[in-house]
């Protein structure tokens, strides 16, 4: 098609030429993160928890901008998403959520994405239009295989079962069996609201536990690595990983990859690629990465 236009000019062509090459240069960026995948279970589907951090409804509405983002991501991606427990709030914004996003290497794509999100802009909120910072929380855990031996002792849960209650919207089915479960050792609360009865919406908050206990376990087989090594933490990793400018310029930017975009309105629809190409790149060879400006940023 290329050598087509090359040699005549026809605008119904070209039309096509760069519909069809945009779906072949998402297709190659696809492969290229698959390519720095290694690690067990980046094949799985992939567990999110979102909770936002101090500063009411700032915080709230950003972990709700947040959720929409991974939804918008999956489903660019062909992905399903399913919700098991939201707790939006009656002004705006949710207190938590905790979905899955299943397809093929959700987890391996979406790992980096664990850590505290930051975000500056106007508030929407906030009559004297001043700005505000707000933080939000996301975790991520692989959705574990049934032959995978995680020990959970009865004695160690707490187990509360109420009414599901909230707006529901869009993104969940409300039922009137929610459970939550609390692993008192580690202080890990998992709840599910979605299903048709107590015991399903147990089985599967048990399966949320399973994972987010793995996840911590492989957190501390990390930490534990660094420490015999003497290897140095990044400031921000595992804390704050990416901040969300929207005044009084605009640009996202990744701490610890130095990856950074200023069309930040493409990240906020679910365009988050380039970030989790870099992040994957960054893990694998310690290199930082190059800016959509072609910069390398440090």
């Amino acid at each position: 098609m290329a050598e087509i236009l090359a040699e005549s000019e026809d605008p119904e062509l070209l039309s096509e030429f760069y519909a069809r090459s945009g779906v072949l240069k998402k297709s190659i960026k696809n492969d290229q993160i698959i390519l720095l995948m290694g690690q067990e279970y980046d094949d799985a589907n992939a567990i999110l928890s979102i909770h936002p951090g101090a500063g009411g409804l700032d915080s709230q509405d950003w972990a709700e901008m947040l959720f929409r983002i991974y939804l918008r991501w999956a489903e660019s991606h062909g992905m399903e998403t399913r919700v098991f427990d939201l707790l939006q709030d009656d002004e705006a914004g949710i207190k938590s959520v905790t979905f899955m996003v299943k397809g093929p290497y959700a987890y391996g794509f979406l790992s980096g994405e664990q850590g505290v999100h930051r975000l500056v802009r106007i508030s929407p909120f906030d009559a004297a239009k001043r700005r505000h910072t707000s933080f939000a929380s996301v975790e991520v855990a692989p959705e574990l295989p049934e032959s995978v031996e995680i020990e959970i002792r009865p004695e160690d849960l707490e187990l509360q079962t109420c009414r599901a209650s909230g707006a529901g919207g869009q993104y969940v089915n409300m039922t009137d069996s929610a459970v939550r479960i609390k692993h008192l050792p580690t202080g890990i609360v998992v709840g599910c609201q979605t299903e048709r009865s107590q015991h399903m919406n147990r089985q599967v908050a048990m399966q949320l536990l399973r994972a987010r206990l793995f996840e911590r376990v492989l957190k501390e087989r990390k930490e534990q690595l660094e420490a015999l090594k003497g290897e140095k933490k990044e400031i921000g990793w595992g804390s704050q990983i990416r901040s969300y400018v929207l005044h009084p310029y605009t640009l996202v930017k990744d701490h610890r990859t130095g990856f950074e975009t200023g069309n930040v309105q493409a990240v906020l629809d679910g365009e988050i690629d380039d970030f989790l190409m870099a992040t994957l790149n960054y893990r694998k060879s310690g290199k930082q990465a190059m800016s959509d400006r072609g910069e390398r940023t440090e």
